[in-house]
């Protein structure tokens, strides 16, 4: 990708919030390019017009972009999804199954590979960026040692476990809508089980994720990013991704969450079954 000389110099704070993204990804430059960017684009531009682009071209290979944080278990392997909207908690309950041992595969974006290729879905990697709200952070986690910033996003990477590992191979056994819920009644945690449509109204919703953003300094939409063909392939790829995975809904506290989470992932098939037409 080209673009001019200052967005290029800010790519490696761009880079962390691209899925699937590696450094030196953009260089100076004006000549013809299949993806230049627009002249003096800010960097929070810059990175959603990318991930549009992104998000067009993992479709095109058989992956989604989910909005999801991913994790997996090292003692055996097993991986986990977490969806959920903005401040629904997937974080939270990512850092509590961090202090229990799991180690984070993507902090906000999963790329998850749903092409057939393999007997179940895989997660291939995502965003390495992991960010928290400071306020939740802390009620949940009194003891946890924030690092100093403006804003009310902080950037955990610095903890153990969070920092983004190789995805390995492994197929992702347990998939879950989290939503962190202070009602001392929910302290346990409840389970529930999607049906099969709800499931992928879920996924659909969780695969557009990256298009459906507005621009600070330009009217272009990003949702034209995707025409017809694109979006029935995606629709392809999440129904097969619905019949294959069963998707939980799990409330309750950040540490009763983690521990319903672990006993899903104790007691599901480890091999899930997906068939793309």
């Amino acid at each position: 990708m080209e673009a001019d000389s200052a967005l290029a110099a800010q790519w490696e704070t761009i880079a962390p919030h691209l899925p699937g993204a590696l450094s030196g990804g953009l260089r100076p430059g004006a000549g013809p390019a299949a993806g230049v960017l627009p002249h003096r684009m800010s960097a929070k531009d810059a990175r959603r017009v990318l991930n549009a682009r992104l998000h067009l071209l993992h479709v095109n290979y058989g992956a989604l972009c989910l909005h999801a944080v991913a994790l997996r278990r090292p003692s055996d392997g097993q991986s986990v999804l977490l969806l959920g909207g903005h401040g629904a908690g997937k974080t939270l309950v990512a850092l509590a199954l961090v202090h229990r041992g799991w180690q984070v595969l993507a902090g906000d974006v999963t790329l998850l590979d749903v092409s057939g290729a393999h007997p179940a879905p895989r997660v291939l990697g995502g965003t390495t960026a992991f960010l928290a709200r400071r306020a939740p952070t802390r009620r949940w986690f009194p003891d946890l040692v924030l690092p100093q910033s403006a804003g009310d996003r902080v950037d955990l990477g610095h903890l153990a476990g969070t920092q983004t590992a190789p995805a390995g191979t492994q197929p992702v056994t347990v998939a879950a809508v989290v939503d962190v819920d202070g009602d001392p009644c929910a302290r346990q945690g409840v389970v529930e089980v999607l049906d099969t449509h709800t499931a992928a109204t879920v996924w659909w919703r969780a695969s557009g994720h990256l298009l459906e953003r507005l621009l600070d300094d330009s009217p272009m939409v990003l949702r034209q990013f995707e025409d017809a063909p694109a979006a029935e392939r995606r629709q392809e790829r999440v129904r097969a991704l619905a019949g294959a995975l069963a998707l939980h809904t799990v409330w309750g506290a950040p540490q009763a969450i983690a521990s319903r989470i672990e006993d899903l992932a104790d007691t599901t098939s480890p091999t899930p079954t997906m068939e793309v037409r």
